[in-house]
């Protein structure tokens, strides 16, 4: 086995053992009722995030393209869940909360790959700031076509009308406009929300891994020489894009559900932003930063709360001092030490077992 497989195998075992060892351990202080409400609340939207923050890191990191407008998937992957979920209920009657929560995040998630696909056509022939300008643009877009939006279901059928135009009477209403997608019950789990992540980190690892992955890096490290070489860059841009968009579109249906109401304004560009602010700061290309970035960025405004006014103030003080102790150099280095043992000990034992 080569120095690099070695590597990203080391990374991988890490990623997905600090992620089931954090899952164990939150659901053991569940089951012994020693986490407080407000972070209970939190544990399904951290989820959210953290598939969020991957996927985009998927766009930014590996592929290169600055994209703005990911949480407009994430309002498509709401928005869908919704209105499937309540589609479900209302017209078939399905009780099992867990078949319409999966059914719902596969359709949310389907809905906004398909989007990702046509907006991904035109768009990923651009190149840096106007791809920037575009995406952001679609976020704004979805954004003011969902706030105009009726869907109402009746006789097993769905109702479709924009400015509540010729809705039949007697309609159960979905989504209801600038009011959102009403009447939903939450059925969004901490449980489902941990295996959309472990179904994230298969699909982001595996993709940066493979084939596709290299072309994919190949592209965003040097454009003209991997065309030259005759690597389809289109392609592969847009299959990074696609596979981002579908798992914001499953985040935005775990998030959807996790509540009783759906609003345009919980996906504006400040929500694009950020995720962006999570990517960066966890690192570019660094799927596990993400992880952790989004994890502590979510629970953070809600520790500072004790601070009253002065928390997102104090929010955005740590954004800064983070940004810039992890840009240092002489952190880096400090860091490299530390965790050069652990390193050791994985190869030690690696080599032990190859001997035996």
């Amino acid at each position: 086995m080569t120095k690099a497989k070695r590597n990203r195998l080391i990374y991988n075992i890490v990623t997905y053992a600090l992620v089931i060892a954090a899952f164990i351990l939150l659901q053991s202080m569940i089951a012994n009722k020693s986490i407080s409400r407000s972070l209970k609340g939190q544990l399904v939207p951290i989820c959210s995030w953290i598939v969020m923050a991957v996927s985009l890191n998927l766009v930014i990191g590996i592929s290169g393209e600055l994209s703005l407008g990911h949480a407009g998937f994430m309002s498509i992957g709401a928005y869908t869940g919704a209105v499937v979920s309540g589609w479900l209920l209302n017209s078939f009657a399905v009780e099992s909360t867990l078949l319409r929560l999966v059914l719902a995040i596969l359709a949310g998630g389907i809905m906004a790959g398909v989007m990702g696909a046509l907006i991904g056509i035109p768009v990923l022939r651009l190149r840096g700031d106007y791809l920037a300008i575009v995406t952001l643009a679609f976020g704004e877009i979805i954004r003011s076509l969902v706030n105009v939006l009726y869907i109402g279901v009746q006789d097993g059928h769905l109702c479709f009308s924009f400015l509540n135009r010729n809705m039949p009477e007697g309609v159960t209403m979905l989504v209801d406009g600038a009011k959102g997608a009403v009447k939903i019950k939450p059925i969004s789990t901490f449980a489902v929300g941990f295996v959309l992540i472990l179904i994230t980190l298969t699909v982001v690892l595996n993709l940066v891994n493979s084939r596709a992955g290299r072309a994919i890096k190949a592209t965003r490290d040097n454009r003209i020489a991997a065309e030259s070489m005759g690597v389809p860059v289109t392609k592969y841009k847009m299959m990074a894009f696609v596979t981002a968009a579908a798992l914001a579109g499953m985040a935005g249906a775990l998030y959807g559900l996790n509540s009783s109401t759906v609003v345009p304004t919980q996906f504006t560009f400040n929500q694009s932003i950020n995720v962006l602010v999570f990517v960066v700061l966890g690192g570019l290309g660094n799927v596990l930063g993400s992880v952790i970035s989004a994890t502590l960025l979510t629970v953070l405004p809600e520790v500072l709360r004790a601070f009253s006014d002065y928390r997102m103030l104090v929010y955005a003080v740590v954004l800064i001092l983070v940004m810039i102790f992890t840009n240092n150099p002489l952190i880096r280095s400090f860091a490299d030490r530390l965790i050069a043992p652990l390193k050791q000990l994985l190869r030690g034992k690696k080599q032990g077992g190859d001997e035996a």
